[in-house]
């Protein structure tokens, strides 16, 4: 498992009974997690401190309970990049800390490959990866179907200094515009998509993971450069093997060469041996 042990404004401070205790700069969230089936608290004395808890509702869905003041929104730093935090009507805070362990990689191979790097990011949600992809130098094309996720990714980029550099947010269905970048010729050295399990695009287009990722990859091998530097697969789909998208890499981007692999991601306790598993990605690399 690949562990997000960088970070300093933010840490899981205990966790149990299918919560976690967070720190996120200076506030302190209980939101809940399916992966937490333990019931020991290792810090119970912690937990009366915390800023707010999502609080989920038996009819589905769920809200905020406010113990504290808690600001609308307020920013978090990761190494050279910044994020702007704001609690979400379904458990979210816009940022999903554990992919820093995807940033990292995605930074190093962009630095790396001494050339410019065309990025694609699908499913970009508030652009987490293309801030990281934007601060190595890359071109990036933000894409989500969201006015509201491409506003806030537009947010994350200023934020960390980037404003000036090369980047174009698109609301769009993702499936739709990369057929269109297909008709129009265009080209991507490296594709990020963050899909999720079940969705719908702006004009109801339906989204499900098990039914679509195949079809998408192997329509997106089709927008690849002559010589691609990666190609990155994230989901927090329930159920599904990471093994499952490196086969799926495999089979549908039919690269002769690079490397495919895949596995876990996940966030370390504070001052504990317990690690919180929180997604799965496939990678092929040039």
């Amino acid at each position: 498992m690949n562990i997000a042990e960088d970070w300093k404004d933010y840490e899981i401070l205990d966790m149990a009974n299918g919560e976690k205790l967070e720190r996120w700069g200076d506030i302190l969230l209980i939101r809940p997690d399916p992966q937490i089936i333990w019931k020991n608290k290792t810090h119970p004395e912690l937990w009366n401190k915390a800023n707010a808890k999502y609080i989920r509702s038996n009819s589905g869905g769920g809200g905020w309970e406010y113990q504290k003041k808690v600001p609308p929104n307020w920013q978090i730093k990761y190494k050279k990049l910044t994020f702007n935090i704001k609690p979400m009507g379904f458990k979210h805070t816009g940022l999903f800390p554990e992919q820093a362990v995807n940033w990292d990689w995605m930074i190093e191979k962009i630095k790396n490959a001494k050339r410019q790097i065309k990025v694609l990011n699908l499913f970009a949600y508030t652009g987490g990866a293309s801030v990281a992809c934007l601060s190595a130098g890359g071109i990036v094309t933000h894409v989500d179907s969201s006015k509201g996720m491409n506003n806030w990714a537009k947010e994350n980029v200023i934020s960390s200094g980037l404003g000036d550099k090369p980047i174009r947010f698109l609301i769009d269905d993702v499936t739709k515009f990369v057929q269109r970048e297909i008709r129009r010729g265009n080209k991507y050295d490296a594709i990020i998509m963050d899909p999720p399990s079940y969705g719908r695009g702006k004009n109801g287009e339906v989204w499900q993971f098990e039914n679509n990722i195949a079809d998408l990859v192997e329509l997106s091998r089709k927008i690849l450069s002559e010589k691609p530097l990666f190609f990155l697969i994230n989901s927090y789909t329930t159920g599904i093997s990471s093994k499952v998208l490196e086969n799926i890499l495999i089979l549908n981007l039919k690269m002769k060469n690079g490397l495919v692999s895949s596995g876990e991601i996940g966030l370390k306790m504070k001052d504990s041996k317990l690690i919180l598993p929180c997604g799965i990605y496939g990678r092929w690399e040039n």
